[in-house]
C-alpha cells in the first residue's frame, strides 16, 4: 500500500468529481460516459487506498513513537526522541530536569547546557547513525566525561546522554592500579584524563604546558612532570588514537611508583614495555612485548639471545645508556625469530627500581618501516652500480675497439703462414671474449641495445633445446613443459637465449651428482597487483617462465645478493658472478620480472614474468638488417670521421682509408662544424661518436644538416642505442654502430650509407 501526501489525494479526488460531473451531462449509453465513469471510480480509488495507507503509516510511527517513549521514560540517563530534522517529539524526566524542567525544542537545544557547540557532534553522529544504524563518542565536559549516543529508530533518532562514572572507593590506590593517561586533540588540547591522572596531576588541566616543563615531549622520552607534589620525572610513552588524536601514557619512573603496582599496569598498556636488569637480564614484561617478540622473552633471558643489533653490540649500548653516554635515543634491532622477520626501534630509558638502577624497552614494531628503507637501498644500491657499470662498460668499449681495430689492421698485414698470425688470433679472441664481458656489464645496467620482436616462448625454446642439452651434459636431464595456449610476448631472442642459458647452466652447477632441470611455461593472469621481494607485479596478463633443479640450494642470508654483480657461490674460476646480474638487466629493461625461491638441500626455482603482447598487429615491425655487402665493391668518397678518443680516431681513419675513402679527422663537435665551413667540401657521410665533450654527436649533426640536407650519418657509441635513441630517430638516413666495432663492421655500414 502506497502513502500519498494530503495534496495529492485532495487532487486526485477532485480530478473523480470533475470526471463524474462530466460523465453526469453525458448520454448513459455513449461508451465516452462509461470511460468517464471507470476513471473517476480509480482515482478515487487511489486516493482511498492513499487515504488508508498514510492512517496506517502514522498509526505505526505513532505506537513506534510511544514505545519509544514508554522505553526512555523510566532511564536514569537523559534521553530524546527527535525527527531527522533535530526537532525534538518526546523526552524523559531526566532530560527535562537536565534542562531545568524546560522541555527542549531540538536536540542541540537539549545538549547545549553540556556542551560548547553540540551542533556539529550531532551532525557527525546522525551521519554515521545513518550509515550504520548507530554511533556514539566520549566527549570531556565541564562535568566530567559524558557519552553522547544516537540510534536509528522509525523515521527517527534516539538520542542518550550518559554520564561516565568512574569507581572512585578504591581511593589512590585504585588509581596506582592503572597507568595515568592523557587524551590529546590535533592541536595538543587534552581531550580527556583517567582518574589516575587526574589523581596524579590534582586537577583536571586542558593543555599539555600544565603537565610538561619542557614541550615537545616524544616516545620514549624521561620528561619532568608537573604532579600534586611537585615535580616528578616520568617515561612518556605514546600511542595512536586515530582521527588525529594521540594517547600519552605517564610510566613510572621512581622508586615510589615502580612496585609491584605500578608495574602490574604495564600489562593492560598498548605498548611493548620489557623491563630490563643492568647485566642485559630481562627482569619483567607485559602482553604486548611478548606477542611482539614471541615466546623466547622470559624471565632471565639475555636481551642479546632476543635480538640483535644492526652495527653497535647491543652490551655496548646498555652500558652506555646506563652510564650517561647515550647519543642516540634509540636503536633498530633484529628480533630472533624463526617464524618472520620482525625489525623493532628500541628506545632505552634508565629508571630507579627501589634504589637500583634498572632499563625500560620501549619497543615499535618497525618491520614495514625497515621493509620500505631496505627496498629504498637496494634501488638506490643496484641503480648506483648500474650507473657505474655502464660508465666502466663505455670507457671499455672504447679501449677494445681501439685494441681489436688495431689487431685488425695488424691481421691485414700477416697471413696465416706468418708466425705472428696466431698471437694476433689470440689477441683478437680476448678482445672478444672482454667485449662480451662488458656486454654483459651493459646487460645489468640496463644499458645495451635490445632488438625488441614478437617471440613465442614454445618456438624460443624449439630452437635453443638443442644447445642446452649439450649444456647440461650427461649426467643431468632437461624437460620442457608448455602451456598449451601460450601468448606472445615482446623481447629480444638473442638476449632473452642468453638469459636462459644462464639460468641452465647455474642450474646444471647446483647439480653435480646430476639431476633434472625443468622448464615450464605457463599464461598467468593477475586480478590484483602483487607484491614480493619489494617488487610490485601490476595486474595483467603475463606469461611465466621457470627454471626449476633440485640442486642444493641458496642460503636464505644470500638470496638478496644473488642479482648483484660479480657475487657468486662458486669457487675462484669458476664463474665471474655476472650471470645473474646480467639475467636481472636483460628481463628488467625487456619490462618484465624475474623472482627466485630456494631451499637448502631441496633446490631453486628461477620464475621469469612477461607482460602478454595484447595487440601484435599493432607492435612495431621487425626491423630488417641487411645483409654485409662484400667486401671488393668499394668505392672512393669522403668521410668526416668525429671521435675525441684517438686511438679510435686513429684507427677508424686507418680503416676508412685502406678501403679507399679519403677521410677528414675532427676530435671534437666543433672542429667538425668549423671544417665544414669550407663549402668546397662535399662530403658523402659523417661518421661521429654520440658522446663526447662539448657539443655531442646529435646535435652538430643537425646543426651541420642545415647547410647539408641529405648527407647520410653513421653514430658510434660504448653507450647502448636507447641512451639517445629519440635524438637519432630525429636525424633522418641514419645508423648506429655500437661499440667495439672490427674493421669490417665500420666499412661495411659506411659502404652502405653512402649508397
Amino acid at each position: 500500500m502506497i502513502a500519498l501526501s494530503r495534496r495529492s489525494r485532495m487532487l486526485l479526488l477532485v480530478v473523480a468529481a470533475f470526471l463524474a460531473l462530466i460523465a453526469a451531462y453525458a448520454s448513459s449509453s455513449h461508451p465516452l460516459t462509461i470511460i468517464l465513469i471507470s476513471a473517476g471510480g480509480a482515482f478515487s480509488s487511489v486516493a482511498i487506498l492513499g487515504t488508508a495507507a498514510d492512517i496506517i503509516q502514522k498509526s505505526r510511527s505513532r505506537r513506534d513513537q510511544q514505545a519509544v517513549t514508554d522505553f526512555i521514560a523510566n532511564d536514569a540517563s537523559p534521553s530524546v526522541f527527535a525527527t531527522e530534522d533535530g526537532v525534538v517529539t518526546a523526552q524523559n524526566l531526566a532530560a527535562k530536569t537536565l534542562n531545568q524542567d524546560n522541555e527542549a525544542v531540538t536536540v542541540v537545544a537539549f545538549l547545549a547546557t553540556q556542551f560548547a557547540n553540540p551542533a556539529s557532534i550531532v551532525r557527525r553522529l546522525q551521519t554515521h547513525a545513518e550509515g550504520t544504524g548507530s554511533a556514539r563518542e566520549d566527549i570531556l565536559t565541564r562535568s566530567g566525561q559524558m557519552r553522547l549516543s544516537a540510534h536509528r529508530v522509525s523515521d527517527g533518532f534516539l538520542w542518550r546522554l550518559e554520564t561516565i562514572q568512574h569507581k572512585g572507593s578504591l581511593g589512590a590506590r585504585g588509581h596506582e592500579k592503572s597507568l595515568p593517561m592523557l587524551m590529546i586533540g590535533r592541536s595538543g588540547t587534552v581531550l580527556f584524563m583517567n582518574e589516575a591522572a587526574c589523581a596524579l596531576l590534582g586537577s583536571r588541566i586542558k593543555s599539555l604546558d600544565r603537565v610538561f616543563k619542557t614541550l615537545p615531549v616524544t616516545h620514549g622520552d624521561v620528561a619532568e612532570v608537573t604532579t600534586a607534589d611537585g615535580g616528578e620525572r616520568m617515561l612518556i610513552a605514546e600511542i595512536d588514537a586515530g582521527a588525529g588524536r594521540k594517547a600519552i601514557y605517564l610510566l613510572p619512573n621512581s622508586t615510589g611508583r615502580s612496585n609491584d603496582s605500578g608495574w602490574q599496569a604495564l600489562q593492560d598498556l598498548p605498548i611493548p614495555l620489557i623491563k630490563i636488569a643492568p647485566s642485559g637480564a630481562v627482569l619483567m614484561y607485559n602482553q604486548m612485548a611478548l606477542t611482539l617478540v614471541g615466546d623466547t622473552l622470559e624471565p632471565d633471558a639475555h636481551l642479546t639471545h632476543l635480538m640483535e643489533g644492526l652495527g653497535r653490540s647491543i652490551n655496548d649500548w646498555l652500558t652506555d645508556t646506563l652510564a650517561g653516554r647515550l647519543v642516540q635515543k634509540s636503536e633498530f634491532l633484529r628480533l630472533k625469530r624463526d617464524d618472520r622477520e620482525v625489525f623493532v626501534q628500541v628506545t632505552l630509558s634508565l629508571v630507579s627500581d627501589q634504589g637500583k638502577p634498572a632499563l625500560i624497552a620501549v619497543l615499535n614494531d618497525a618491520t614495514e618501516l625497515k621493509t620500505l628503507e631496505a627496498q629504498f637501498v637496494q634501488s638506490q644500491k643496484m641503480q648506483a652500480i648500474g650507473q657505474l657499470a655502464g660508465g666502466v662498460a663505455h670507457d671499455f668499449n672504447n679501449l677494445l675497439t681501439a685494441i681489436s681495430g688495431h689487431c685488425d689492421l695488424l691481421m691485414l698485414r700477416h697471413d696465416q703462414g706468418d708466425p705472428d698470425y696466431s698471437d694476433l688470433i689470440q689477441i683478437n679472441q680476448n678482445a672478444n671474449r672482454a667485449a662480451a664481458l662488458v656486454g654483459q656489464l651493459l646487460a645489468f645496467s640496463r644499458k645495451q641495445t635490445l632488438r625488441p620482436e614478437i617471440l613465442n616462448l614454445r618456438d624460443t625454446l624449439a630452437d635453443l633445446t638443442h644447445l642446452l642439452n649439450r649444456l647440461v651434459g650427461e649426467k643431468v636431464t632437461l624437460s620442457v613443459w608448455h602451456d598449451p595456449l601460450l601468448k606472445p610476448i615482446r623481447a629480444d631472442k638473442r638476449q632473452l637465449e642468453q638469459v636462459l642459458m644462464n639460468l641452465v647452466v647455474n642450474a646444471r652447477d647446483a647439480m653435480p651428482e646430476g639431476g633434472e632441470i625443468k622448464i615450464t611455461t605457463e599464461c598467468l593472469s593477475l586480478a590484483d597487483p602483487m607484491t614480493r621481494d619489494r617488487v610490485t607485479v601490476p595486474a595483467g596478463k603475463y606469461v611465466t617462465l621457470q627454471v626449476e633443479d633440485a640442486g642444493s640450494g641458496i642460503p636464505a642470508d644470500k638470496l638478496q645478493k644473488v642479482f648483484e654483480p660479480f657475487y657468486t657461490t662458486k669457487r675462484t674460476g669458476e664463474g665471474t658472478g655476472l650471470g645473474l646480474s646480467t639475467a636481472y638487466g636483460i628481463i628488467k629493461q625487456s619490462g618484465g620480472f624475474i623472482f627466485i625461491d630456494s631451499k637448502v638441500g631441496v633446490g631453486t626455482v628461477f620464475t621469469l614474468y612477461f607482460p602478454v603482447m595484447i595487440s601484435i598487429a599493432a607492435s612495431e615491425p621487425k626491423k630488417l638488417i641487411p645483409p654485409p655487402m662484400p667486401v671488393a665493391n668499394f668505392e672512393d668518397g669522403i668521410v668526416l670521421l668525429v671521435e675525441d678518443e684517438a686511438p679510435v680516431r686513429a684507427f677508424a681513419s686507418r680503416a676508412l682509408r685502406l678501403r679507399g675513402y679519403t677521410v677528414l679527422e675532427a676530435e671534437s663537435a666543433e672542429v667538425a662544424l668549423k671544417t665544414l665551413e669550407d663549402e668546397t667540401l662535399n662530403i658523402d657521410v659523417f661518421v661521429t661518436d654520440v658522446i663526447m665533450p662539448g657539443m655531442d654527436g646529435p646535435s652538430w649533426v643537425r646543426e651541420a644538416l642545415k647547410n647539408r640536407p641529405g648527407v647520410p650519418v653513421v653514430f658510434v657509441s660504448g653507450y647502448a642505442e636507447d641512451s639517445f635513441g629519440a635524438a637519432q630517430m630525429s636525424i633522418p638516413n641514419s645508423v648506429f654502430l655500437p661499440k667495439p666495432f672490427s674493421l669490417t663492421d665500420l666499412t661495411n655500414t659506411v659502404h652502405r650509407q653512402m649508397r
